[in-house]
């Protein structure tokens, strides 16, 4: 009986593996996946290398030096109230973000998401568990992709070009609250930006006391083709 019994459990565990195993191949089979570029890398993308505090001071350096905001990760340390704030860590990020004037756009949380950013030229910011020493999850940018591959780039940490395979990536990603952002001029439009989604990062950043950038921001946006 209890042969019979853990058969049963042995099948059904394999065939909830097979199912994420499906679910899995049918996101990056899907049309609007294979619509995306077979290959992205933002070589430009400014990089820091660092693994103190998360890498949130390194990751938020190169995200604001690639809108030309020169700072370094040292100058960013005391303004995210680090290390006593790492567990605040993303509001800091997002209400120093928009002391700069710069929109601090959410994601969803899908790889295709994350992907159609990257291939309209946008590094995405990001938590991810590391899955080597570190116990909790850390910062990096995502810079780069390949279809045909099935492997994101990433900055973080020590290395420049981080190589993960889909699955561990969006495993990895998932497990660390699924949280990623774009941050933006308020020239700018994310892709496939969401109008809602715009506004109310828009109206946060004026009530922030950037009434100039809100405004541009919307803008922008009422004046997209």
């Amino acid at each position: 009986m209890q042969a019979v019994t853990g058969l049963i459990s042995a099948r059904k565990w394999l065939a909830a593996l097979l199912a994420l195993a499906i679910v899995g191949c049918a996101s990056v089979e899907s049309p609007e996946f294979r619509r995306l570029p077979e290959r992205v890398e933002l070589n430009g993308v400014p990089f820091f290398r660092g693994n103190a505090n998360q890498g949130a001071p390194q990751t938020l350096a190169g995200m604001l030096g690639e809108q030309r905001i020169r700072i370094t990760p040292g100058l960013l340390v005391k303004p995210l109230k680090l290390p006593e704030a790492e567990a605040s860590l993303q509001g800091s990020i997002e209400q120093l973000a928009a002391g700069y004037g710069l929109m601090v756009y959410p994601l969803d949380t899908s790889l295709h998401a994350l992907l159609a950013q990257v291939a309209a030229g946008y590094p995405v910011m990001l938590r991810f568990n590391d899955g080597t020493l570190w116990t909790e999850p850390r910062y990096g940018m995502l810079v780069g992709y390949n279809r045909a591959k099935g492997t994101v780039l990433l900055r973080a940490g020590m290395e420049r070009r981080r190589l993960m395979d889909f699955d561990t990536f969006e495993s990895a990603w998932k497990d660390a609250g699924g949280w990623a952002v774009l941050i933006l001029s308020p020239t700018q439009l994310p892709a496939n930006v969401d109008k809602a989604r715009w506004l109310k990062v828009a109206n946060d950043l004026s009530r922030s006391g950037q009434e100039q950038a809100g405004a541009r921001a919307i803008k922008t946006l009422e004046s997209r083709p």
